[in-house]
């Protein structure tokens, strides 16, 4: 491991009250679905909050969601999210078995990277949706995904095929299923990193 952020085993603070204010994770999607905190408010057609096990082990945590993600309010249903189902049936999870969910609640425009300010607002949503989960690992698809969440600018060859700790939380990084989509020799790391998440899972869990 490198550097501090990654020796960091202390739980999330958990500032602005967020266990006192929601009593779980459907208060809090009640409370937020309406969320108007950033621009991306003005153009969605759905708050996408996330969905799966509300006490979920594994947590993985996407950018932001696309077209099909938009306009049904679900996380990863389409291309990249049929493939990301195959990937995790492939070490025997399905998606009932995890939370999945992503940095950013609503589609950017033209799926662009999220703003910087953007996810300023949108990052406490996912902190107290994991203070409420109480996961051990985090499932990072991913540069961006990664690099906001760990708060740093490396690479994916950096943080992929290790696990990190960040915040008290067992993180592993692979690919974002749309990357794989495009790149289909990354698939083998891909798998290389699923096997790790799984063997560290059925050590620690």
């Amino acid at each position: 491991m490198q550097g501090s952020l990654f020796e960091d085993d202390s739980p999330i603070n958990a500032h602005n009250e967020s266990l006192v204010r929601f009593r779980d994770l459907n208060d809090l999607y009640e409370q937020s679905k309406d969320c108007t905190k950033c621009r991306l408010a003005e153009t969605r057609n759905n708050f996408v909050f996330g969905e799966g096990n509300p006490k979920a082990q594994i947590v993985v945590i996407g950018e932001a969601p696309g077209a099909e993600e938009d306009a049904q309010g679900r996380p990863f249903v389409g291309r990249s999210g049929k493939l990301l189902d195959k990937i995790l049936e492939a070490i025997g999870f399905s998606r009932e078995d995890v939370f999945i969910c992503n940095i950013i609640k609503c589609r950017p425009p033209e799926n662009r990277n999220p703003n910087l300010d953007e996810i300023q607002s949108c990052m406490p949503w996912l902190k107290t949706q994991l203070l409420l989960i109480k996961p051990k690992i985090l499932l990072l698809l991913g540069r961006v995904a990664a690099n906001t969440v760990l708060d740093n600018r490396q690479s994916m060859a950096n943080l992929r095929g290790r696990i990190l700790r960040w915040n008290g939380y067992d993180v592993i990084v692979t690919y974002h299923p749309a990357a794989l989509l495009r790149n289909p020799n990354w698939k083998r790391h891909c798998w290389e990193d699923v096997k790790m998440l799984r063997s560290h899972y059925d050590s620690v869990c």
